[in-house]
């Protein structure tokens, strides 16, 4: 029978082999731990930045202005989550609900697959940020007498393709890596956060995170839809971020098919299709 001493020794050893097993498991996973860590500042820069973006208007701020800034910022920002959430999770869905060998093996091109991921997820997120857009309007007596919602829509419809297509880099994560590539999906969605102005203008970011921002379809959408909400713009007056949009969405959507058809032979060759973990 086992003294108390020798009871408390192997439950030390026990507790240190646990300890020991996850530090094995952060050390296999490192570069994982690594961009979780820089989602982690990407998140705390954006609450930072808000501060600066006050500060930077010297502090006299409209405030009808500048709660419908924000509220455009976070609608904005739900209905990309959106598109990112669903399409990052194409392949997740398949493996939860155990039908992702027959959506790979069925004759169905990749394009129409993630296009018709990406056409469900517009349309579920137009409708929720719709609903949320009134929602949280209804707890501020907001005025916008120009706003001009047919040009935020046309800025949001051309958006939505640049959208898609870098949905479907992210998309390809899990197919790559099946512990955390989800995960590393919304770690992107929220490198994209904090250098696209959603909160605040990207005139107050460092020049190499404004350099960023040039690439990123959020940037113009969030000027343009802000231009036409703020300000009556038209849809001619918006050429300048539909142009940027549009070009962006000509490369990202053959980029994405291309980035997601590499790792669904990747996946394929090392047997991670159906693989969760």
């Amino acid at each position: 029978m086992k003294t108390n001493t020798g009871l408390m020794r192997t439950e030390l050893i026990g507790l240190g082999g646990i300890v020991e097993r996850n530090a094995y498991l952060i050390k296999r996973y490192v570069w994982w731990e690594v961009a979780f860590f820089l989602w982690t500042v990407a998140n705390t820069l954006t609450i930072v930045f808000i501060a600066e973006g006050v500060e930077a208007s010297g502090g006299t701020l409209d405030v009808n202005r500048q709660t419908t800034i924000l509220l455009i910022g976070a609608v904005i920002w739900a209905y990309l989550g959106i598109i990112f959430e669903i399409l990052t999770e194409t392949v997740a869905w398949e493996r939860w609900e155990g039908t992702i060998e027959y959506t790979f093996m069925a004759p169905l091109s990749r394009i129409v697959h993630l296009g018709g991921m990406g056409v469900f997820a517009v349309a579920y997120g137009v409708l929720r940020a719709g609903l949320l857009f009134g929602a949280i309007a209804l707890f501020f007596d907001l005025e916008m007498p120009q706003a001009n919602y047919v040009s935020a829509l046309v800025v949001l419809a051309v958006a939505s393709v640049s959208f898609i297509g870098i949905g479907m880099m992210t998309a390809v994560l899990p197919l790559i890596s099946p512990e955390k590539g989800t995960q590393l999906g919304f770690i992107a969605q929220g490198m994209l956060l904090v250098v696209s102005g959603v909160y605040y203008s990207v005139e107050i970011l460092p020049d190499f995170m404004q350099a960023i921002s040039i690439i990123s379809p959020a940037t113009y959408a969030l000027e343009g839809i802000r231009e036409a909400i703020l300000e009556g713009a038209s849809v001619g007056d918006l050429w300048g971020e539909l142009w940027a949009l549009a070009v962006i969405g000509v490369i990202s959507v053959p980029l994405g098919l291309a980035t997601f058809k590499r790792g669904e032979t990747h996946a394929k060759r090392h047997g991670k299709l159906k693989r969760s973990g």
